[in-house]
């Protein structure tokens, strides 16, 4: 039990890091001309943003290394609720009653996936063939989006949001493997691991999609699909790849779990 409340809290801090981190970059993305990393990177603010999101993952790190994927992710969405006041406050507007409404619900929802989920763990090191059939269908269907957004200008931002949102999913359940691998094993095992390298690579191309998804369009276009797909990828690897169960044993058990998705996936549409 201990253990879940550090995890609830390192991830409550990530998620409020990361809305900070995504409101700065996102603010110089769309003031850059068309060679977006390049602009960025010759402003100090992008940098102090994108080491915010660096310390946001390190804390993201910290709550895998106390809970399992299934209870961190939840909390993460949470980040959008937390862009909503800094962003407004960035462009010197209120907070609408929906806003604030819909916010409510968000951690309604949330709450209620950990609470009555009872998340508990899976396997500490799952074998390649377990990760193969999930990496090659990932890959394919994010060539997919690509050729899509790439054709589709007016659609670029969705599906390059949609796209980060899936390499974050990976990110997340490839940095649970290598936390895992780093309690059981030590350090000399988690160098020689390949889910290592494979984590650095993914989240390196992670962030430069999403400072491409940025520059695309409003935010309003990209954060949705970023903010929803990356727990639905990590809630279906954890499941797939790690072994991580819910605890229902009941059909209400998964009504009400069900309903708390929905809501979950609704009010981050809508407060986007």
């Amino acid at each position: 039990m201990l253990s879940n409340l550090v995890a609830i809290f390192f991830a409550l801090a990530s998620a409020l890091t990361v809305a900070w981190g995504t409101v700065v970059r996102h603010r110089i993305a769309l003031d850059a001309p068309s060679s977006v990393m390049r602009t960025a990177m010759t402003q100090s603010l992008w940098w102090v943003g994108t080491f915010a999101a660096l310390a946001a993952y390190g804390l993201q790190v910290i709550a895998l290394g106390f809970g399992t994927l299934l209870i961190v992710q939840p909390i993460l969405v949470m980040s959008l609720m937390f862009t909503l006041p800094l962003a407004a406050w960035y462009s010197r507007r209120r907070m609408s009653g929906q806003e604030i409404g819909w916010s409510l619900v968000l951690t309604v929802a949330v709450g209620t996936l950990i609470i009555l989920g009872r998340p508990s763990a899976g396997k500490p090191q799952p074998a390649v063939s377990d990760w193969a059939p999930a990496l090659l269908v990932g890959i394919t269907v994010m060539a997919v989006l690509t050729v899509i957004g790439w054709r589709h200008r007016s659609q670029r931002a969705l599906m390059l949001g949609t796209i980060c949102g899936g390499i974050y999913g990976y990110v997340a359940v490839l940095s649970k493997a290598v936390v895992d691998i780093f309690a059981h094993s030590g350090v000399g095992e988690l160098l020689i691991s390949w889910e290592f390298y494979a984590l650095i690579a993914t989240a390196a191309t992670g962030t430069v999609v999403q400072q491409y998804s940025f520059h695309a369009g409003p935010l309003k276009q990209s954060l949705p699909a970023m903010t929803i797909v990356e727990p639905m990828v990590a809630f279906l690897l954890g499941y797939a790849i790690l072994g991580e169960k819910f605890q229902i044993t009941s059909a209400t058990g998964w009504a009400v779990m069900g309903l708390a998705l929905a809501l979950m996936i609704a009010a981050t549409i809508v407060l986007s």
